[in-house]
């Protein structure tokens, strides 16, 4: 398994990370458990904002909330000056109880509630990211009615399709989200929205996917959007003080995957930006971007106990462990791949193949096909890299199995950020059944 961040092998044979041993780590927090290397999420933070300052421009870093939001994350980010993208009346509200910075929130999503526009105008956030007709008159309406100015962005459809899973493209013409470019929606929604009073437009805001390794599809929302961009300014006379070019930045899973350095990204974006808008005398817009599993995706190890073993001869040897697709439902849903060692036995010698199987009820739940690891025992400890994005946040409670807690390490201290659900919780908000008796009919 690579070793991201602060993670490394220390004179016990262990799997280490921030200074923590995971098996100390085990023996305090218990299994199924996601481990946060905090240190290493702060050099990514920090390895965009160094990029963008070498650039030309004004900028925002919009953490995207959905990839992994806890108060505790919301507060390092605010240490980060980071700014935060939500898409749910949820994630608003984990923020604003960890006292984030309103002002700093971007709110985006593609049905809105009317509850959820009325908490986040309380609140004064910073922008709301407009994705459609029906929200473009709503949110104004009710804007209008506390004679309150919002500020907005148009999310387009810039037309590209990413090189990434299906399930993970956002940027095509055929999507759920925002307003398409090549049918005209998007001219549309900005003549509407710059005759709108309590509308303040910010700009233009695009995503063309997730998990993206190159920056061709980049460069290519660049030319559309700048295209855009002139054709706004010739028709309608105004500039936008504000270009979201989105997230995607791809990681590594496993050894196939090449990501690029993130300074590669954000100098190839605003190189280019600069050159295009420059050269047609467009005066440069703020650039905002919205890195999300490119922060905390490597960042995350999530360690189980391995249980039961299952031997077919001559087929498989199946390895049971103490979780599965109720904390990474990636496997699962878009056949993702991870890496795995035994964290108490890290480099003993690997002298079997077997298959990491979940412990829900369902066939399709195996977190890994063919691993060689050493000759396993129950017991020993399984830690799975690359677990910080979009585990935690699509958890669920199927089986009614707990989800597990959350620590975050640096320098040889855990911070227990999430606790660990109890079957308490399970049934907490489960309404107790009026016992009854029946006569039973003769």
């Amino acid at each position: 398994m690579y070793l991201h961040g602060t993670s490394k092998i220390n004179s016990s044979n262990h799997l280490e990370i921030g200074q923590c041993d995971t098996v100390e780590l085990k023996k305090q927090y218990g299994t199924p458990l996601y481990i946060y290397d905090q240190e290493l999420i702060e050099t990514k933070c920090k390895a965009f904002h160094s990029a963008f300052r070498r650039s030309r421009f004004s900028y925002q870093i919009a953490y995207a909330g959905k990839a992994f939001l806890c108060m505790e994350m919301a507060n390092l980010l605010t240490k980060l000056d980071m700014s935060l993208d939500v898409v749910s009346g949820g994630e608003l509200f984990t923020a604003l109880e960890a006292g984030y910075p309103a002002e700093r929130i971007h709110f985006h999503g593609n049905n809105k509630t009317i509850e959820e526009m009325e908490m986040a105008l309380d609140a004064n956030i910073g922008c709301f990211v407009v994705d459609n007709f029906t929200e473009l008159e709503v949110l104004h309406a009710l804007a209008a009615e506390r004679k309150q100015k919002a500020s907005i962005l148009l999310r387009v459809t810039p037309g590209i399709e990413a090189h990434t899973h299906e399930y993970i493209m956002t940027g095509q013409e055929d999507s759920k989200f925002g307003f398409g470019l090549s049918n005209d929606q998007a001219m549309k929604a900005v003549s509407s929205a710059l005759e709108k009073p309590y509308y303040d437009l910010l700009g233009i805001h695009c995503h063309i996917g997730s998990q993206i390794f190159e920056v061709d599809g980049f460069s290519r929302a660049i030319d559309i959007l700048t295209d855009f961009l002139f054709s706004i300014r010739d028709k309608m006379e105004f500039e936008v003080k504000v270009l979201n070019v989105g997230g995607g930045f791809g990681i590594r899973y496993t050894e196939s995957d090449s990501p690029l350095p993130v300074e590669y990204y954000v100098d190839a974006l605003t190189e280019k930006l600069s050159r295009t808008l420059t050269e047609q005398n467009y005066t440069l817009p703020e650039v905002w971007i919205e890195p999300g599993r490119s922060i905390v995706g490597e960042a995350g190890t999530t360690l189980y106990t391995i249980g039961s073993t299952k031997e077919i001869p001559g087929v498989r040897k199946y390895v049971g462990i103490d979780g599965g697709m109720t904390d990474n439902i990636r496997p699962a849903l878009y056949d993702a791949k991870h890496e795995a060692v035994l964290a108490n036995r890290v480099t003993d010698k690997k002298d079997e193949t077997v298959s990491i199987a979940g412990k829900c009820c369902e066939s399709g739940d195996m977190l890994i096909w063919d691993i060689d690891l050493p000759r396993v025992n129950q017991g020993d400890l399984l830690a799975v890299s690359s677990t910080g994005a979009y585990n935690y946040s699509m958890a669920s409670n199927y089986n009614r199995i707990p989800r597990p807690a959350v620590v975050f390490v640096k320098n040889g201290e855990a911070r227990l950020a999430v606790e660990r659900e109890t079957y308490e919780d399970l049934v907490r908000k489960d309404v107790k059944p009026v016992v009854t008796t029946y006569a039973m009919s003769k």
